[in-house]
């Protein structure tokens, strides 16, 4: 248990890691006039979750205890974003289209509202 947790934090560090220094160079080459980095970064999440997940599932490259540890890991440390259209894509999947946009845009309305709510009451403190 304390060795999954070793390596899962681990791994967690060099996913924030590997976030910074990527969503850095994109902002260096393409400027901060839009969020580059983190579309760069959720992007690339996106597609190694999906290359990981599957390799795990399908081919039986990595066991159950290394899944988790790269995918919490170190994907998820280096973007929550792929985490949030994995589990769109199982929406999709079912058939579920009502809960794929209630998550979708339920987390992004939702995000900003906390994030507004967080703002003006950290204002008011």
């Amino acid at each position: 248990m304390y060795r999954q947790i070793f390596f899962l934090a681990l791994a967690g560090a060099g996913g924030t890691l590997a976030r910074y220094w990527l969503s850095n160079a994109a902002h260096l080459l393409l400027g901060r006039g839009f969020p580059f980095g983190t579309m760069a970064v959720n992007i690339l999440g996106c597609f190694i979750f999906g290359i990981l997940w599957s390799m795990a599932e399908t081919r039986n490259f990595i066991g159950q205890e290394m899944k988790i540890i790269i995918l919490v890991g170190f994907v998820g440390s280096f973007t929550t974003f792929s985490t949030f259209i994995f589990e769109s894509n199982d929406l999709i999947r079912a058939g579920q289209w009502f809960f794929l946009i209630l998550n979708s845009v339920g987390q992004c309305a939702a995000g900003l509202v906390a994030l507004w709510m967080g703002i003006a009451m950290t204002r008011l403190i």
